[in-house]
């Protein structure tokens, strides 16, 4: 089962042209990374009905987009349907999504609940509305779900939404905390996946662009340049940038996870500790030195401790 869902595009016929080349390759990529999702932490099973978030952005719409052409090509069967929450922005093209989602002929439900108004009277002038929006939203696919009788609901964040996730709870709630791929929602009545989890945004934008998606900006928070999360996504681009590898290395550390070395008592018995006896991979290894690649040079140090 696994190695259908992962199988990589079929080729297409040969084609000179540099920019073809490198589509068909994203493409494959995109193909590869969702289904190697799929199949790791099982999302999608036989006779499932996945309910797949769009709200107009680059992210959501690549996930359908991934999602439709996995399905054509599935060792399961699986249904899909594309659900809109039209949350009343002023200025909102909402005509934009139902003739989309028509031409790709897919099935589809746009939900119409005027959040934004809520928000803004809750919400004083100038303070993040993520929190409430998000809150909202969130109860109403709940309902939405039920309603269509779905069995998994698929949201859109990537591999850095993932990352961001991460820092922003270690330096703002002193959690080490991230987003699943999987979960069971607040009610405990619905399992929510992350098809994009293993998903590099910048392949996302890339993809956007050759699909030419009709992207609809946010104009409810799209406008708040000062949010934590966009000051985090900004540190990140920067340490990529310098240090090419380190958001692969920081993803895989997030499925790499060693209790025993960390301080968390309520996940490791540090009380209870006794000696056995019996040597182990992951004892103790305080007086070794670390196993870190050499930096490049002090100041470059000096900066990463300060970010």
């Amino acid at each position: 089962m696994s190695a259908v869902w992962i199988d990589e595009v079929p080729e297409a016929a040969p084609n000179t042209m540099k920019i073809e080349r490198e589509t068909h390759k994203l493409e494959k990529r995109l193909c590869r990374e969702v289904g190697r999702a799929i199949v790791d932490y099982n999302m999608i099973e036989e006779g499932d009905k996945v309910m797949v978030c769009v709200s107009g952005g680059k992210d959501s719409y690549a996930m359908l987009d991934i999602l439709l052409k996995l399905k054509a090509r599935a060792p399961i069967h699986f249904d899909l349907i594309a659900v809109n929450l039209d949350q009343k922005q002023p200025g909102f093209p909402e005509e934009v999504l139902p003739k989309y989602l028509s031409e790709l002929g897919v099935a589809f439900h746009i939900e119409n609940q005027d959040t934004y108004s809520i928000v803004k009277r809750v919400i004083p002038e100038g303070k993040t509305t993520c929190g409430l929006c998000s809150r909202l939203r969130r109860g109403i696919l709940y309902r939405v779900a039920d309603e269509l009788g779905a069995t998994k609901v698929a949201l859109g964040h990537h591999r850095d939404d993932m990352l961001q996730t991460f820092f922003l709870n270690m330096f703002f709630a002193g959690k080490l905390k991230s987003m699943p791929p999987k979960l069971v929602s607040d009610d405990g009545r619905h399992i929510v996946i992350r098809p994009l989890a293993y998903v590099a945004e910048k392949d996302l934008v890339r993809w956007a662009q050759h699909r030419e998606f009709p992207i609809i900006p946010c104009t409810l928070c799209g406008s708040q340049e000062n949010l934590q999360r966009k000051q985090v996504a900004e540190m990140l681009r920067e340490w990529e940038k310098k240090h090419p590898g380190r958001i692969e290395n920081m993803f895989t550390s997030l499925q790499n996870v060693v209790p025993s070395h960390l301080l968390d008592g309520t996940r490791h018995d540090f009380k209870g500790l006794k000696a056995t006896g019996v040597a182990s991979d992951e004892g103790d290894k305080a007086f070794d030195p670390p196993e870190l690649p050499p930096v490049a040079s002090a100041p470059s140090a000096l900066r990463i401790v300060q970010l």
